[in-house]
């Protein structure tokens, strides 16, 4: 077990994110933030809260996103839906996806999907906190990375919130 990310690492990775995400989009107004379910909910809720922190007053359209139905494997597999909580429109706006780690591509490929049932996007980005490089199935990269990790198809990234740490094992 390597430790990628240890407590101080994963917020100042957060806070890092945040400040990208904000030096390239100024107007709040125009960005819709997305965590996908289950396990970008929690960087995306620290994510907005950084920005939040940053742009006192403003307000931020957050929402999470739950793949589930749109995923290639629910045939094959056993999977348990999740809310989806988005309570506005995404038409026209900036959508920023965010997820803990980007693996195959899979899961963004189906939030892509998922996004379409609730507006024509003008643009959509994705931010990761890890992105396990060298592991596509499909061309989809993030525009914003917290660590970048060379792994093996054997190896597991796994990020332990109660912990605040971000593993390779």
């Amino acid at each position: 077990m390597i430790t990628i990310l240890d407590k101080q690492q994963l917020h100042l990775t957060i806070l890092r994110l945040a400040n990208q995400l904000m030096e390239n989009h100024q107007h709040l107004n125009e960005l819709v933030f997305i965590g996908l379910q289950p396990r970008g909910v929690q960087v995306s809720k620290l994510i907005v809260d950084n920005i939040q922190n940053l742009y006192s007053g403003e307000k931020i359209a957050y929402g999470i996103l739950d793949i589930t139905f749109y995923r290639d494997d629910i045939r094959r597999e056993l999977h348990v839906a999740n809310n989806t909580d988005i309570p506005f429109s995404i038409e026209g706006k900036k959508v920023i996806l965010i997820d803990d780690v980007l693996y195959t591509g899979r899961t963004i490929r189906a939030a892509l999907d998922a996004l379409q049932d609730f507006g024509r996007p003008q643009k959509v980005e994705l931010c990761v906190l890890v992105d396990r490089r060298f592991s596509r199935e499909l061309p989809i990269q993030p525009d914003y990375f917290g660590k970048s990790v060379d792994t093996v198809v054997s190896q597991k990234v796994k990020v332990e919130w109660d912990k605040e740490q971000v593993i390779l094992y």
